[in-house]
Protein backbone atom coordinates (compact mmCIF):
# COMPACT_ATOMS: atom_id res chain seq x y z
CA UNK A 1 0.00 0.00 0.00
CA UNK A 2 2.86 2.57 1.27
CA UNK A 3 5.41 1.99 -1.82
CA UNK A 4 7.10 -0.92 -3.95
CA UNK A 5 10.70 -0.72 -1.81
CA UNK A 6 8.76 -1.83 1.30
CA UNK A 7 8.82 -5.68 1.40
CA UNK A 8 5.50 -6.88 0.70
CA UNK A 9 5.36 -9.92 2.14
CA UNK A 10 7.00 -8.71 5.58
CA UNK A 11 4.61 -6.25 5.78
CA UNK A 12 1.99 -9.09 4.93
CA UNK A 13 3.53 -10.93 7.92
CA UNK A 14 3.08 -8.12 10.42
CA UNK A 15 -0.29 -7.45 9.40
CA UNK A 16 -1.03 -11.34 10.12
CA UNK A 17 0.77 -10.91 13.44
CA UNK A 18 -1.40 -7.96 14.21
CA UNK A 19 -4.73 -9.67 13.40
CA UNK A 20 -4.03 -12.71 15.60
CA UNK A 21 -2.85 -10.51 18.59
CA UNK A 22 -6.45 -8.87 18.07
CA UNK A 23 -8.11 -12.37 19.05
CA UNK A 24 -6.46 -12.35 22.71
CA UNK A 25 -5.99 -8.85 23.30
CA UNK A 26 -7.36 -5.18 23.46
CA UNK A 27 -5.59 -2.01 22.91
CA UNK A 28 -5.46 -0.79 26.78
CA UNK A 29 -3.40 1.06 28.93
CA UNK A 30 -4.66 0.42 32.64
CA UNK A 31 -3.59 -3.02 34.75
CA UNK A 32 -4.96 -6.15 33.61
CA UNK A 33 -8.27 -6.02 35.61
CA UNK A 34 -8.38 -9.64 36.91
CA UNK A 35 -9.38 -10.69 40.48
CA UNK A 36 -6.49 -13.02 40.43
CA UNK A 37 -3.98 -10.34 39.39
CA UNK A 38 -0.86 -9.00 41.85
CA UNK A 39 1.02 -6.35 42.19
CA UNK A 40 4.41 -5.67 43.51
CA UNK A 41 6.37 -2.63 44.52
CA UNK A 42 10.19 -1.88 44.51
CA UNK A 43 12.64 1.13 44.77
CA UNK A 44 14.29 3.08 42.25
CA UNK A 45 16.69 5.63 43.70
CA UNK A 46 13.38 6.88 46.04
CA UNK A 47 10.60 6.43 43.00
CA UNK A 48 8.38 3.05 43.05
CA UNK A 49 8.35 0.66 40.16
CA UNK A 50 5.03 -0.88 40.27
CA UNK A 51 4.19 -3.99 38.48
CA UNK A 52 0.64 -6.00 37.95
CA UNK A 53 0.66 -9.24 36.13
CA UNK A 54 -1.35 -12.22 35.88
CA UNK A 55 1.44 -14.73 36.09
CA UNK A 56 1.84 -16.17 39.80
CA UNK A 57 5.01 -14.15 40.86
CA UNK A 58 5.98 -12.46 37.66
CA UNK A 59 5.28 -9.00 39.13
CA UNK A 60 7.05 -9.60 42.29
CA UNK A 61 10.33 -10.87 40.40
CA UNK A 62 9.84 -8.19 37.65
CA UNK A 63 9.48 -5.26 40.05
CA UNK A 64 12.51 -6.83 42.11
CA UNK A 65 15.15 -7.12 39.12
CA UNK A 66 14.25 -4.26 37.47
CA UNK A 67 15.00 -1.71 40.89
CA UNK A 68 18.14 -3.91 40.68
CA UNK A 69 18.77 -3.46 37.24
CA UNK A 70 18.59 0.13 37.72
CA UNK A 71 19.47 1.16 41.21
CA UNK A 72 22.55 3.46 41.98
CA UNK A 73 22.53 4.69 38.54
CA UNK A 74 24.08 8.30 38.26
CA UNK A 75 20.88 9.16 35.80
CA UNK A 76 17.36 9.46 35.88
CA UNK A 77 14.97 6.85 34.23
CA UNK A 78 11.41 6.21 33.73
CA UNK A 79 9.89 2.74 32.42
CA UNK A 80 6.69 1.89 31.19
CA UNK A 81 5.85 -2.09 30.32
CA UNK A 82 3.35 -4.32 28.67
CA UNK A 83 2.98 -8.06 28.12
CA UNK A 84 0.10 -9.30 26.59
CA UNK A 85 0.27 -12.95 26.89
CA UNK A 86 0.87 -12.73 30.83
CA UNK A 87 -1.44 -9.91 31.89
CA UNK A 88 1.46 -7.65 32.96
CA UNK A 89 1.97 -4.03 33.12
CA UNK A 90 5.16 -1.97 34.96
CA UNK A 91 5.42 1.58 35.21
CA UNK A 92 8.43 3.40 37.05
CA UNK A 93 8.07 8.06 37.08
CA UNK A 94 5.94 6.86 33.85
CA UNK A 95 4.22 10.40 33.59
CA UNK A 96 7.99 12.18 33.99
CA UNK A 97 8.49 14.10 31.16
CA UNK A 98 11.69 13.97 29.06
CA UNK A 99 12.85 15.60 25.80
CA UNK A 100 11.76 13.26 23.08
CA UNK A 101 15.10 13.76 20.75
CA UNK A 102 14.41 10.93 18.02
CA UNK A 103 11.38 8.58 19.88
CA UNK A 104 9.02 11.30 18.27
CA UNK A 105 9.61 10.61 14.75
CA UNK A 106 7.08 7.35 15.57
CA UNK A 107 4.53 9.80 16.81
CA UNK A 108 5.24 11.94 13.60
CA UNK A 109 4.61 8.89 11.54
CA UNK A 110 1.27 7.75 13.42
CA UNK A 111 0.29 11.41 12.54
CA UNK A 112 0.95 11.19 9.22
CA UNK A 113 -0.51 7.91 8.44
CA UNK A 114 -3.94 8.61 10.46
CA UNK A 115 -3.76 12.29 8.09
CA UNK A 116 -3.80 9.97 4.97
CA UNK A 117 -6.47 7.83 6.21
CA UNK A 118 -8.69 10.38 6.90
CA UNK A 119 -8.19 11.85 3.37
CA UNK A 120 -9.09 8.18 1.69
CA UNK A 121 -4.98 8.10 0.49
CA UNK A 122 -2.33 6.30 0.09
CA UNK A 123 0.97 7.89 1.23
CA UNK A 124 2.99 9.90 -2.08
CA UNK A 125 6.35 8.16 -3.36
CA UNK A 126 7.86 11.73 -1.58
CA UNK A 127 6.46 10.80 1.61
CA UNK A 128 7.37 6.67 1.43
CA UNK A 129 10.94 8.14 1.22
CA UNK A 130 11.11 10.93 3.95
CA UNK A 131 9.07 8.00 6.67
CA UNK A 132 11.52 5.25 5.42
CA UNK A 133 14.39 7.58 6.13
CA UNK A 134 12.91 8.77 9.60
CA UNK A 135 12.33 5.80 10.97
CA UNK A 136 15.23 3.26 9.68
CA UNK A 137 18.05 5.86 9.51
CA UNK A 138 16.67 8.66 11.81
CA UNK A 139 17.22 11.20 9.54
CA UNK A 140 16.21 14.28 10.71
CA UNK A 141 15.79 16.45 7.77
CA UNK A 142 12.76 13.90 6.74
CA UNK A 143 11.72 14.44 10.32
CA UNK A 144 11.93 18.38 9.96
CA UNK A 145 9.82 17.90 6.33
CA UNK A 146 6.89 15.49 7.65
CA UNK A 147 6.48 17.78 10.95
CA UNK A 148 5.94 20.53 8.99
CA UNK A 149 3.58 19.05 6.08
CA UNK A 150 1.50 17.38 9.45
CA UNK A 151 1.58 20.92 11.31
CA UNK A 152 0.86 21.61 15.03
CA UNK A 153 -2.93 21.42 14.88
CA UNK A 154 -2.73 17.69 13.02
CA UNK A 155 -0.01 16.47 15.40
CA UNK A 156 -2.35 17.32 17.91
CA UNK A 157 -4.97 15.58 16.92
CA UNK A 158 -2.87 12.28 16.70
CA UNK A 159 -2.00 12.92 20.37
CA UNK A 160 -5.36 12.85 21.52
CA UNK A 161 -6.84 10.17 19.72
CA UNK A 162 -3.82 7.90 20.77
CA UNK A 163 -5.00 8.95 24.17
CA UNK A 164 -1.13 10.48 24.65
CA UNK A 165 -2.51 13.43 26.95
CA UNK A 166 0.77 14.09 28.41
CA UNK A 167 2.56 14.27 25.25
CA UNK A 168 3.43 18.14 24.47
CA UNK A 169 4.75 18.77 20.96
CA UNK A 170 8.02 21.19 20.26
CA UNK A 171 7.20 24.81 19.34
CA UNK A 172 7.69 26.05 16.14
CA UNK A 173 10.78 23.21 14.41
CA UNK A 174 11.64 21.76 17.83
CA UNK A 175 10.40 17.98 17.14
CA UNK A 176 13.33 16.82 19.55
CA UNK A 177 12.21 18.78 22.09
CA UNK A 178 8.46 17.24 22.27
CA UNK A 179 7.69 16.74 25.67
CA UNK A 180 7.21 12.81 26.55
CA UNK A 181 6.52 10.31 28.93
CA UNK A 182 7.51 6.59 29.20
CA UNK A 183 3.52 6.06 29.47
CA UNK A 184 2.58 7.77 26.58
CA UNK A 185 5.08 6.33 24.26
CA UNK A 186 3.89 2.52 25.37
CA UNK A 187 0.30 3.46 24.87
CA UNK A 188 1.77 4.43 21.07
CA UNK A 189 2.97 1.10 21.32
CA UNK A 190 0.09 -0.71 22.13
CA UNK A 191 -2.12 1.16 19.35
CA UNK A 192 0.16 -0.13 17.11
CA UNK A 193 -0.10 -3.75 18.03
CA UNK A 194 -3.38 -4.17 18.37
CA UNK A 195 -6.51 -3.57 16.43
CA UNK A 196 -7.85 0.35 17.02
CA UNK A 197 -9.96 2.57 15.42
CA UNK A 198 -7.11 5.01 14.94
CA UNK A 199 -4.72 3.55 12.72
CA UNK A 200 -5.89 0.89 10.15
CA UNK A 201 -4.21 -2.83 10.20
CA UNK A 202 -1.89 -1.56 6.96
CA UNK A 203 -1.34 1.33 8.59
CA UNK A 204 0.04 -0.24 11.93
CA UNK A 205 1.63 -3.02 9.44
CA UNK A 206 3.41 -0.50 7.85
CA UNK A 207 5.12 1.73 10.95
CA UNK A 208 6.04 -1.78 12.81
CA UNK A 209 7.71 -2.90 9.42
CA UNK A 210 9.85 0.35 9.15
CA UNK A 211 10.70 0.13 13.15
CA UNK A 212 11.89 -3.73 12.20
CA UNK A 213 14.35 -2.40 9.80
CA UNK A 214 16.15 0.21 11.45
CA UNK A 215 19.83 0.22 10.77
CA UNK A 216 21.81 -1.97 13.00
CA UNK A 217 23.90 0.65 13.80
CA UNK A 218 20.59 1.84 16.14
CA UNK A 219 19.40 -1.39 17.31
CA UNK A 220 20.57 -0.47 20.36
CA UNK A 221 18.58 0.05 23.46
CA UNK A 222 15.25 -2.08 24.72
CA UNK A 223 16.32 -4.96 22.05
CA UNK A 224 19.46 -5.96 24.17
CA UNK A 225 18.60 -9.52 25.37
CA UNK A 226 15.68 -10.08 23.54
CA UNK A 227 14.41 -13.55 22.27
CA UNK A 228 15.51 -15.07 18.99
CA UNK A 229 12.42 -15.91 18.32
CA UNK A 230 10.88 -12.41 18.60
CA UNK A 231 10.23 -9.92 16.14
CA UNK A 232 12.00 -7.20 16.92
CA UNK A 233 10.84 -3.57 16.40
CA UNK A 234 12.38 -0.67 17.92
CA UNK A 235 13.12 3.27 17.72
CA UNK A 236 15.72 4.99 19.65
CA UNK A 237 16.54 8.56 20.63
CA UNK A 238 19.30 10.64 21.91
CA UNK A 239 20.31 14.18 22.27
CA UNK A 240 22.60 16.07 24.46
CA UNK A 241 21.47 19.03 25.93
CA UNK A 242 23.65 21.96 28.23
CA UNK A 243 22.02 21.27 31.19
CA UNK A 244 20.84 17.37 32.22
CA UNK A 245 23.14 15.79 29.88
CA UNK A 246 22.29 13.45 27.29
CA UNK A 247 18.86 12.41 26.85
CA UNK A 248 18.95 8.44 25.82
CA UNK A 249 15.48 6.98 25.11
CA UNK A 250 14.52 3.51 23.12
CA UNK A 251 10.83 2.27 22.57
CA UNK A 252 10.13 -1.13 21.12
CA UNK A 253 7.46 -3.97 20.75
CA UNK A 254 8.39 -7.48 20.32
CA UNK A 255 5.96 -9.73 18.30
CA UNK A 256 5.11 -13.09 16.84
CA UNK A 257 6.18 -16.96 18.01
CA UNK A 258 4.15 -16.78 21.19
CA UNK A 259 5.59 -13.22 22.05
CA UNK A 260 3.48 -9.75 22.54
CA UNK A 261 5.09 -7.49 24.68
CA UNK A 262 6.37 -3.66 24.30
CA UNK A 263 8.73 -1.55 26.25
CA UNK A 264 9.34 2.17 26.86
CA UNK A 265 12.65 3.25 28.81
CA UNK A 266 13.89 6.86 29.15
CA UNK A 267 16.68 8.67 30.46
CA UNK A 268 18.40 11.76 31.36
CA UNK A 269 21.19 13.52 33.35
CA UNK A 270 23.45 11.08 31.82
CA UNK A 271 26.77 11.93 31.48
CA UNK A 272 27.71 10.12 27.49
CA UNK A 273 25.04 8.72 25.66
CA UNK A 274 26.76 5.43 26.38
CA UNK A 275 25.84 5.60 29.33
CA UNK A 276 22.74 6.53 29.07
CA UNK A 277 22.54 3.11 26.66
CA UNK A 278 24.08 0.83 29.55
CA UNK A 279 21.11 1.96 31.35
CA UNK A 280 18.28 1.23 29.00
CA UNK A 281 19.89 -2.37 28.26
CA UNK A 282 20.51 -3.20 31.89
CA UNK A 283 16.81 -2.87 32.57
CA UNK A 284 15.63 -4.33 29.04
CA UNK A 285 18.26 -7.60 29.69
CA UNK A 286 16.17 -8.50 33.38
CA UNK A 287 12.60 -7.56 31.42
CA UNK A 288 13.16 -10.08 28.00
CA UNK A 289 14.25 -12.48 30.99
CA UNK A 290 12.00 -12.65 33.39
CA UNK A 291 9.35 -12.48 30.91
CA UNK A 292 10.90 -15.51 28.59
CA UNK A 293 11.11 -17.48 31.72
CA UNK A 294 7.54 -16.98 32.49
CA UNK A 295 5.56 -18.50 29.44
Amino acid sequence: MYGSHILTCSRRGVAAALAASSLFAVFTTASPASASASTARATVDGSKIVCTSQKPGLASRLSHDIAGALNGRQDTSALALYDRITGTTCELRADTHFDSASVVKVTVLGALLRQAEEAHRKLTPEEVKLTTAMITKSDNDATSALWHQIGSAGFKKFLALADMRHTVPGSGGSWGLTQITAGDELRLIQLLTTENSVLTTDSRAYALDLMEHVTPDQRWGVPAGSPASATVHVKNGWLPRATDGWRVHSVGAFTGSGHDYGMAVLSSGNLTMDYGVATIERAARVIHRDLTSAR
